[in-house]
């Protein structure tokens, strides 16, 4: 039977994670806490570094877009994920699902291209400091920024214009706790070659280079860090360092995973957990490896507690 004789879906219906139901009570606790642990840190480094004359440096400036992009990222998949769990599997309309798909989409690539931008700051700050200042100017800083959201944007469009040609005809249930792309074509019933030819082409520019300039820009730092002559310069250095690594790799492995390596049907729930893994985890220890960790911020924390105990007193 062809898909024009078949009766078109007018919603999709979430499963989320139905053979973990007897535990979905304290799963939406745990992603209550994750989201509104992620919320809170993101905003207050958004607050601080808006609010306080300390923080007018490019790593900063960078550092509030992220935040800002890992609010929009857990904002658009945790609430609604939450709701699944906790009525086991959830109606959505499909122009829902559809937005749900580009906003998550849209967030992802300009996360990948400002992680890229913030190696490219610490690679100049480390390894050419002397010319930072000239080279990181402010007009460099907004031109990266502007790029890395118009780009994810343009890029994520051509997905939605493709993903709004596909039908759907029945099944209507999707085996995930948010509308990612690969259970929406695992039930789409035309073709579905272009929009795949589309998402491993566009892997290239959002995953694999920003990944591959990443690695490149770290290999670098860590040769500078290599001949400091400080003990402790090295240790606070490596530290750092390689706290965001892990981030980064945590974050653009998972994605690799999940778009550029086919994914069959018997490896959904696989496909469920590494979602789970980029969707959850960057946003919430973003604020920690990248700002939290950071002696400037915590002591603008520190003191802005103290003001607000002496002004209660």
């Amino acid at each position: 039977m062809t898909a024009d004789n078949k009766t078109a879906v007018a919603e999709f219906f979430l499963l989320g994670f139905t053979n973990l139901s007897v535990f979905k009570f304290a799963l939406f606790a745990l992603f209550l806490i994750v989201y509104v642990v992620s919320l809170g840190g993101n905003l207050l480094i958004i607050t601080l570094v808006l609010l306080s004359k300390l923080f007018h440096y490019p790593m900063y400036f960078f550092l509030i877009h992220l935040s800002f992009c890992d609010i929009l990222f857990t904002t658009n998949v945790l609430p609604n994920m939450m709701h699944v769990i906790i009525r086991d599997g959830s109606s959505l309309s499909i122009a829902s699902c559809v937005t749900q798909y580009h906003i998550f989409g849209f967030s992802a690539s300009t996360e990948s291209f400002l992680l890229m931008i913030m190696s490219y700051d610490r690679y100049v700050a480390i390894c050419n400091p002397l010319r930072y200042n000239a080279i990181m100017s402010s007009s460099l800083q907004v031109l990266l920024v502007m790029s890395s959201w118009l780009l994810s944007l343009t890029v994520t469009l051509v997905s939605l214009i493709l993903v709004c040609q596909l039908q759907f005809c029945g099944p209507n249930v999707i085996d995930h706790f948010f509308c990612d792309i690969a259970p929406l074509l695992e039930i789409s019933c035309s073709d579905i070659s272009k929009v795949k030819l589309e998402i491993y082409v566009c892997s290239v520019p959002i995953v694999l280079f920003p990944f591959l300039f990443i690695m490149g820009s770290y290999i670098s730092i860590f040769l500078s860090i290599i001949r400091i002559s400080s003990t402790s310069g090295r240790q606070k250095a490596f530290s750092t360092c390689s706290s965001h690594l892990i981030v980064v790799c945590l974050y653009f492995g998972t994605l690799f995973a999940v778009y550029v390596v086919p994914m069959d049907k018997s490896n959904l729930n696989i496909n469920k957990i590494l979602s789970l893994l980029y969707t959850v985890v960057p946003p919430l220890f973003n604020p920690i490896v990248y700002s939290l960790r950071n002696k400037e911020i915590r002591t603008t924390i520190g003191s802005h507690s103290k003001r607000i105990q002496f002004e209660h007193k």
